[in-house]
């Protein structure tokens, strides 16, 4: 299992850690800053001992890195892993921001379902479906949305089932949210937003999130 201290210090940028594993140009740490994409939260981009990590995955409890080129360390040494930072505080402005997006659809419009997610560093979106424009409903979740960002409230991380990897964010007052991904400490972080609307075809509509 690899230790994932993106989880106990998201803002952590750079970490010396152990190799675990190495197979060809694939390797595993005994602990790690560097996400791999789950939740629709794309991976971070960095380096590992300064050679540039091309893709990152889950594997059950582990994590996988697929280096640009065979390493010359070895299992057992110890590696420095650095992360492109304005990237991953990106994803979690708007990570957080999509997930707060969909609890005030949850919460104003219970019958319109979310069928998928995806957060990268320039924008978010869920796609939901519904037979019906949901553009006449951003303006009011944009505002609800917008009221809760500025409003300087702490967002609590947290382990609801350390054994099996499963987390929560939790905004008192708010909601609590079950997510794996890297969290930011304070609403406030995110800024201001825009939410806009497009059609995927019959009953799916799709809404885009930015950060202004």
């Amino acid at each position: 299992m690899t230790r994932k201290l993106f989880w106990q210090n998201p803002y952590q940028i750079e970490l010396t850690s152990k190799v675990d594993v190495i197979d060809g140009n694939k390797i595993e740490l005994a602990e790690t800053i560097f996400y791999a994409e789950s939740g629709g939260q794309e991976s971070d981009v960095g380096t590992i001992a300064g050679i540039p990590v091309i893709h990152a995955e889950k594997s059950g409890k582990r994590l996988v890195y697929t280096l640009e080129s065979s390493p010359s360390f070895q299992v057992g040494d110890d590696v420095q892993t650095l992360i492109d930072w304005q990237r991953r505080y990106a994803l979690m402005k708007l990570h957080f921001a999509a997930e707060v997006v969909l609890v005030l659809f949850t919460q104003f419009h219970p019958n319109i379902k979310k069928i998928g997610a995806h957060i990268s560093a320039n924008k978010s979106r869920i796609d939901f479906v519904s037979t019906e424009n949901i553009k006449p409903l951003l303006a009011n979740i944009a505002i609800h949305a917008q009221q809760l960002l500025d409003a300087q409230l702490p967002i609590e991380s947290a382990f609801s089932n350390e054994i099996e990897e499963r987390r929560f964010w939790k905004v008192e007052g708010f909601s609590q949210v079950p997510c794996g991904g890297t969290h930011l400490r304070n609403t406030s972080e995110v800024g201001q937003i825009n939410l806009t609307r497009s059609n995927l075809g019959k009953g799916k509509e799709r809404v885009e999130i930015t950060i202004l």
